[in-house]
């Protein structure tokens, strides 16, 4: 009996993981006035963890990092090619601008913390 109880729970934790790190999606953030949208790193995650912006136009990502974990020391925009050091509670700004539409990844050095431009046509 133990047993089972002992691997029912280890699912349940497991079936959580996997929901919070793969399955979960916020809604998308919204394009701030002046072109420019806060994005929080903390306690695992990035909120938002999805930015909706416009494909040509520069639009700035204010990264604010409370999290003191190491995994959180950067951020890397895949397709991109950009990066950028994000120190401890200091705002970084990033500045990008797609030139095509579609979803692009952003994500710590090794992908725990995870995000989404999604990019349209405006």
């Amino acid at each position: 009996m133990i047993t089972l109880m002992v691997n029912l729970v280890g699912l349940l934790l497991m079936a959580g993981i996997v929901w919070w790190f793969w399955l979960y999606h916020r809604a998308p953030a919204a394009l701030a006035e002046g072109g420019a949208i806060q994005i929080t790193v903390e306690h695992g995650v990035y909120v938002p963890d999805r930015v909706r912006i416009p494909v040509n136009k520069p639009t700035t990502l204010r990264f604010l990092r409370k999290d003191p974990s190491s995994c959180a020391a950067m951020v890397v925009f895949d397709g991109l090619g950009l990066s950028a050091a994000l120190p401890v509670g200091e705002v970084t700004e990033v500045v990008v601008a797609p030139s095509k539409a579609g979803e692009y990844r952003f994500s710590c050095q090794m992908q725990m913390y995870r995000g989404t431009l999604d990019v349209f046509d405006s």
